[in-house]
């Protein structure tokens, strides 16, 4: 028999997951309208995007908790968007764990085990519950309650009532939301480690950027039942398809003007004047075109006027005034005020540079970057 942390390899079409022009209204409302992706076996997949975006209503019809209004699931070479939730080869870990309180966690893992089939035999359901609760490092757990768990606990329970099946998706909405932050980082790195070591899907809601840049091997930014961008975390992030997923994942300067002429990189001249070069968005964009120059707040670098020469600072820089500086820990953020380009939000390391304290509210200062960290982007405004 196959140990549960080491799956057989796909074969074909094995473990394939596909979802095909997948739509799903609710009335007159459309919650999704027309998804399609392809996962190869193994991958890491995030749903991200905001409340009310489709992602959780996606979630549910991979688990046949809905059934779709049109379009297709395979999983393998099965079509089960019109298959009950027992029939799949899926299993959910949902936010708020749904353990049974009048069943210690060895039952409760095992829960899934007793719904089989034939039933296992006593041996294998213990073997079996063992095996789950050594993965989520939680040997020697099984005679506790759930009001006994921590957080954490409650939620490595629930990673092995699911995972006991051996399905080839696992679905996880929102798992980590009711953790505090030191704990949810924490659980972040582990449930990565725990799907690399199950070596299977894992499709991932969740509305926190970070950890979707953190843990999935791709991400699908979603908003009104849409993809809009769906790749690897650092392309994403660094290459965002249009103004709305720039700044729904992380943060963004926008810098709106008018591309000039093109190359290996492109020229905008902004509506305040100076004429910049940027990144070629991967859709094509012609001169003439209105458009937005892109600039993450660490991509750009910030010294006061009195320090001196910017030579060591490659790229175009403008002259300004620091208007608010907030503290966030490891990091300062500077809103500053540049004549020349307008507000701009630069973030710089907490870090004290030849024993001066960092500049503050009222200096002033000199803020620029290099070409290629800025990114044309087809003007389409973001969206409150």
């Amino acid at each position: 028999m196959t140990a549960l942390g080491t799956p057989p390899p796909a074969e074909g079409r094995a473990g394939v997951v596909e979802v095909v022009d997948l739509t799903m209204r609710f009335g007159a409302v459309q919650a999704l309208a027309g998804v399609s992706f392809r996962l190869e076996p193994g991958t890491f997949y995030a749903l991200l995007g905001p409340s009310g975006c489709g992602k959780t209503t996606l979630l549910r019809l991979l688990a046949g908790f809905q059934l779709p209004t049109s379009g297709r699931i395979l999983i393998g070479d099965q079509d089960v968007a019109q298959v009950p939730p027992y029939r799949r080869p899926v299993n959910t870990v949902f936010q708020h764990y749904a353990l049974f309180p009048h069943m210690d966690v060895a039952r409760n893992v095992g829960y899934g085990l007793r719904q089989r089939r034939p039933v296992p035999d006593r041996k294998e359901q213990e073997r079996r519950i063992e095996e789950a609760l050594g993965l989520v490092r939680l040997t020697g757990f099984g005679h506790r309650r759930s009001w006994e768990l921590s957080g954490g606990q409650q939620q490595r329970v629930a990673l092995a009532r699911a995972i006991i099946n051996r399905p080839t998706v696992l679905l996880l909405d929102e798992p980590l939301g009711a953790l505090d932050l030191k704990l949810r980082r924490e659980m972040q790195v582990e449930l990565k480690q725990l799907q690399e070591q199950l070596g299977i899907t894992f499709i991932f809601v969740t509305h926190d950027q970070d950890e979707a840049l953190s843990m999935a091997d791709r991400v699908a930014v979603m908003r009104d039942g849409l993809i809009l961008q769906d790749g690897p975390p650092a392309h994403i992030y660094d290459r965002p398809a249009d103004p709305w997923v720039a700044s729904f994942i992380g943060h963004m300067n926008f810098l709106p003007g008018r591309v000039e002429g093109a190359g290996e990189t492109a020229a905008v001249r902004l509506e305040r004047g100076p004429v910049l070069r940027g990144q070629l968005p991967e859709e094509p964009i012609g001169v003439g075109e209105e458009a937005l120059l892109a600039v993450r707040p660490e991509r750009i670098w910030l010294m006061r006027s009195s320090d001196g020469s910017t030579a060591e600072h490659p790229g175009p820089a403008f002259p300004g005034r620091i208007v608010r500086s907030v503290f966030m820990g490891d990091k300062v953020e500077h809103i500053v005020d540049s004549p020349a380009v307008g507000t701009l939000v630069i973030s710089a390391p907490n870090v004290e540079s030849g024993g001066s304290p960092a500049p503050v509210a009222g200096e002033e200062v000199i803020v620029g970057w290099m070409d290629d960290a800025a990114r044309i982007i087809r003007e389409r405004r973001p969206v409150a």
